[in-house]
């Protein structure tokens, strides 16, 4: 039972690292380190709960945050494939730190990790370029800010509750799979016009 449940919250921690990536994974990094809900403590992850690791990922949300006010629109190129490395690295990472709290098998962290981050920055690309495409520039900036606490939700939520990792994966997925629909539509509607 204890696999399944770490499992579960590798799964939700790793989605939230892709929909941002580095404030959920600081947010269990500093959760680990106080024991609330995860511990890395003892296993092959502890340093995802140390100080200089936490200090990273600080130095990370800074200068993610310092770019994106210089570059506010979607970020595409070197810079999505950047970003989306460092959300699959961390989400195998922390999934896989889940796991190994109460196992010695945390391999399978390897897997479900990057395939929830990338599911997750998949999702979160996908809407948050819907919306940033209706809103007028200076709203746009707010969408970070709807990211982060969505990740932080989700990440704290999978931390306390494992099962509603599954929550979260579902959204994400029907985010996903909604927004490739609605752009089917669109492009058969103008096939229509011609």
């Amino acid at each position: 039972m204890d696999f399944t449940l770490d499992l579960l919250q590798g799964l939700g921690i790793a989605a939230a690292i892709g929909i941002r990536p580095f404030l959920p994974a600081l947010l269990v990094g500093a959760l680990a380190a106080g024991n609330l809900g995860v511990d890395f403590e003892n296993t092959d992850f502890a340093f995802l709960e140390e100080t200089a690791f936490l200090l990273a990922l600080l130095v990370g949300v800074t200068l993610l945050g310092f770019v994106e006010r210089r570059r506010p629109e979607e970020f595409t190129g070197p810079l999505a494939a950047v970003l989306i490395a460092i959300a699959l690295v961390l989400g195998a990472l922390f999934a896989s730190g889940s796991i190994a709290d109460h196992s010695q098998d945390w391999y399978p962290g390897l897997i479900v990790g990057p395939a929830a981050a990338g599911l997750g920055f998949a999702a979160a690309r996908s809407l948050f370029g819907r919306v940033r495409a209706r809103l007028e520039a200076g709203a746009q900036g707010t969408l970070r800010l709807y990211g982060e606490a969505a990740a932080l939700l989700a990440a704290g939520l999978s931390v306390l509750f494992p099962p509603l990792a599954l929550v979260v994966v579902a959204v994400l997925a029907w985010l996903l799979v909604g927004g490739r629909r609605r752009a089917g539509e669109k492009y058969a509607g103008l096939r229509i016009l011609k």
